[in-house]
């Protein structure tokens, strides 16, 4: 990853205490000449889609009881983020490969928790097994800071892509919609939540250092880890 820095960074605090989980979530990088001024700080803080992907799985093995979580980031996540480098920086080993790719594999931790990651489009981005149903999630990326008309407005979109591709999917069970946690992103979440519950949606933003809010249906999101 030349040229990228990891940064620590912490999320405004929209409701309630800021969960101070991780540090290396964000990659900090300078701004190209038409988003110089654009930002919060002098470099862009990028919560890449492979990290919201990472986030989320350890949100579902910490709180949702979750024992094995399934990712299936894409060639360019892996370009990204450093999936096999995190893993490791947080106490999961990995014990097989999986695929082609360096980071493809299964990676465990000393409490017996499992992340597999399987570069592999089509399957879900996140998928996890809790009792007798399935979690589903479907994840974008964006730049966290950003002031820049461009990137909030696909920060916008990343939203709307998600809920749209979810509502394309046959549900298995729980199917959640995860983004960036940004005041734009919280804005909207608020307004698509009450027709998202109607078709069994569930939206979930997740901040720079992995702290995870579920907005529902009428209420000020509610930060779940």
């Amino acid at each position: 990853m030349d040229g990228y820095k990891l940064m620590s960074i912490a999320t405004a605090d929209f409701a309630g205490e800021v969960g101070l989980d991780f540090e290396d979530l964000v990659t900090a990088v300078a701004p190209p000449p038409n988003r110089v001024g654009k930002s919060d700080g002098p470099d862009e803080h990028h919560l890449y889609e492979g990290a919201v992907m990472l986030a989320y799985a350890m949100h579902l093995l910490r709180t949702q009881g979750a024992r094995d979580v399934r990712i299936h980031p894409d060639g360019e996540h892996g370009k990204q983020f450093d999936f096999a480098g995190w893993l490791s920086r947080h106490d999961f080993t990995k014990i097989s490969g999986l695929g082609s790719t360096t980071y493809g594999g299964v990676y465990r931790n000393p409490a017996g928790q499992a992340v597999t990651v399987h570069p592999k489009s089509g399957l879900g981005d996140v998928v996890a097994e809790v009792g007798n149903h399935v979690i589903s999630a479907e994840c974008k990326g964006g730049i966290i800071n950003t002031r820049h008309s461009g990137q909030v407005s696909r920060l916008y979109r990343g939203l709307c892509e998600t809920v749209g591709l979810l509502m394309a999917t046959p549900s298995q069970g729980r199917q959640i919609a995860v983004v960036p946690l940004t005041e734009s992103t919280l804005r909207l979440a608020e307004r698509l939540a009450p027709r998202c519950v109607l078709a069994g949606i569930e939206i979930a933003l997740v901040g720079g250092r992995g702290e995870v809010m579920d907005v529902k249906p009428g209420a000020t999101g509610e930060q779940a880890a």
